[in-house]
């Protein structure tokens, strides 16, 4: 069992279920849990797939992952051998969800604990194009469609993504020099399951939600990606290299497994 925060399953932000048996790690992608009457799992068809599971995430989202060739009689009868154990893997990860409160939206303000910044949200009156932009630091003004629609949530989530990958970006190149480590590039992404990664070509992955921890936590997970430059593994020597340069990485580790609670429901609603 792999130990990082890189995807493997213990980092998962879900509960899987496969026909070997259960992975239950309590994570929890945020979201708006779901009436359980309602739930209808999504079934995805993949070519890498050797086996029927399941996946709950943490706002109640069912999805069972099915070879390409699996018939749907397998499929259905997968679904009701396993309705008990989804059930319960629906009720672990939405405990897990943040206070009601977080649902309201647009919210009033953003705090972004990885660069120490809060962002307060204007309602700017008037018309014209759907628009979030900076007035000051620490003010944005909003000024967009309903506040029910996807579009709005769109217009924030397109502010976060570029204002986390501006600081993310300076963040991990002044670490990367500091640790004497190179990389190829990097990409942000919005994952309900990883909170970073790096590929055999060197490129390193995070996500934007990591915007939402603390900064050791985000520090830690940055070590974490680039020992993997040195050591594409989870090997003693791996974890031995991540101490040397963080030696507080468990604790930090279990805070980051933790964080999605920290991640606004809007992210991903």
């Amino acid at each position: 069992m792999r130990r990082g925060s890189d995807g493997a399953a213990p980092q998962q932000a879900v509960l899987d279920f496969d026909a070997r048996g259960s992975r239950e790690p309590p994570r929890g992608a945020t979201g708006q849990p779901l009436d359980s009457a309602a739930v209808l799992p999504v079934v995805r068809r993949s070519a890498r797939a050797r086996r029927l599971s399941v996946r709950v995430f943490g706002n109640g989202h069912v999805e069972v992952v099915a070879p390409t060739r699996a018939g749907a009689g397998a499929i259905a009868s997968f679904i009701t051998r396993h309705r008990a154990w989804i059930e319960r893997a629906r009720q672990r990860v939405t405990r897990q969800l943040p206070a009601a409160g977080d649902a309201v939206f647009p919210p009033p303000q953003v705090e972004l604990r990885a660069f120490g910044e809060v962002w307060r949200i204007h309602n700017a009156a008037g018309t014209g194009p759907a628009a979030v932009r900076v007035l000051t630091p620490g003010l944005l003004a909003w000024r967009g469609p309903p506040e029910s629609s996807a579009a709005s949530r769109r217009l924030l989530l397109r502010w976060l993504t570029g204002r986390t990958r501006t600081a993310m970006g300076a963040w991990l190149a002044s670490l990367a020099a500091e640790l004497g480590v190179t990389y190829s590039g990097w990409t942000l992404r919005r994952q309900r399951s990883r909170w970073g990664s790096c590929s055999s070509r060197g490129t390193i992955s995070l996500n934007v939600c990591l915007a939402f921890q603390r900064p050791e936590v985000v520090r830690y997970l940055m070590i974490h990606e680039l020992t993997h430059r040195e050591h594409m593994n989870h090997s003693a020597h791996f974890w031995n290299a991540v101490e040397r340069r963080c030696p507080e990485w468990r604790v930090l580790d279990r805070e980051l497994r933790h964080g999605w609670q920290q991640v606004p429901r809007w992210v991903f609603e």
